[in-house]
C-alpha cells in the first residue's frame, strides 16, 4: 500500500460515480452500422507509423471484415468479427504479428464496434455525464454519454483505477461516425480514422 502511495494515488478516477436508474441498452444506438465504409487511416504503434485506407465490410453471413491496406493495396491486417462476437485473424503484417498486438487491435476494434455484453451492466453518473458501466476481466468499459443518452461523448476501457484506452466516435452520418480516434494511455498506440466520402 505504501508503495502505491509513494508512486501514484491508489484512488480510482471513477470513485465519484453514483449508481443510478436507467436503461443500459440506450448505448446500442451508437453502434456503427458499417456496410461498406472506407476510412483514411493513420496508425502509430510504438516506433512504427502506418497510413492507408481501412475498410469495414459487412459480409453476406453477417460477419464484419476489417481490412487495413496502404494506397497501393499492400495489406497491413485483415480481421473478421462474426455476429456472435468471435474474432478471426486472417492476416497481420509479419513484423507486427505478436500476440500482444493482435489482442490490442482486437480489443480496440471491439470498442469501436460497440457490441458490449450488457447482462452485467449498470448505469452511473458523475452529475455531468451518464456512464453505462460494463464489467470486464480487468476493470470496466465505460460508455459515456450526455445525461439523456442522445450523444456519445467517448468510450473508456479501464483498469480498476484509471482509463487505459479512450475512444472517440464523432459526427455520425448514415449510422456511421465520420471520425474515430483510439488512444492508449500507457504507451504509444494510436489509431485515427477519417471517413472518405466517395
Amino acid at each position: 500500500m505504501l508503495f502505491c502511495v509513494l508512486l501514484t494515488s491508489c484512488t480510482s478516477v471513477y470513485k465519484g460515480l453514483q449508481r443510478t436508474e436507467g436503461k443500459v441498452d440506450c448505448i446500442q444506438q451508437f453502434s456503427p452500422a458499417f456496410d461498406a465504409t472506407l476510412y483514411s487511416t493513420q496508425v502509430n504503434i510504438l516506433k512504427h507509423h502506418l497510413s492507408g485506407l481501412l475498410f469495414f465490410k459487412q459480409m453476406p453471413d453477417s460477419s464484419l471484415r476489417v481490412v487495413f491496406a496502404n494506397e497501393m493495396g499492400f495489406k497491413f491486417f485483415d480481421f473478421e468479427f462474426d455476429k456472435q462476437g468471435n474474432f478471426t485473424k486472417h492476416y497481420l503484417l509479419p513484423k507486427m504479428d505478436k500476440k500482444a498486438v493482435v489482442t490490442t487491435l482486437r480489443q480496440d476494434f471491439e470498442l469501436v464496434l460497440l457490441r458490449p455484453d450488457l447482462r452485467q451492466a449498470h448505469v452511473a453518473t458523475d452529475g455531468r455525464y451518464r456512464y453505462t458501466v460494463v464489467p470486464t476481466a480487468k476493470g470496466n468499459n465505460y460508455y459515456i454519454t450526455d445525461t439523456a443518452c442522445t450523444q456519445l461523448v467517448r468510450i473508456e476501457k479501464s483498469s480498476e483505477r484509471k482509463p487505459v484506452v479512450k475512444v472517440w466516435m464523432e459526427h455520425y452520418t448514415q449510422g456511421t461516425p465520420d471520425t474515430v480516434r483510439i488512444e492508449h494511455q500507457n504507451f504509444r498506440f494510436n489509431i485515427s480514422l477519417q471517413k472518405t466520402h466517395r
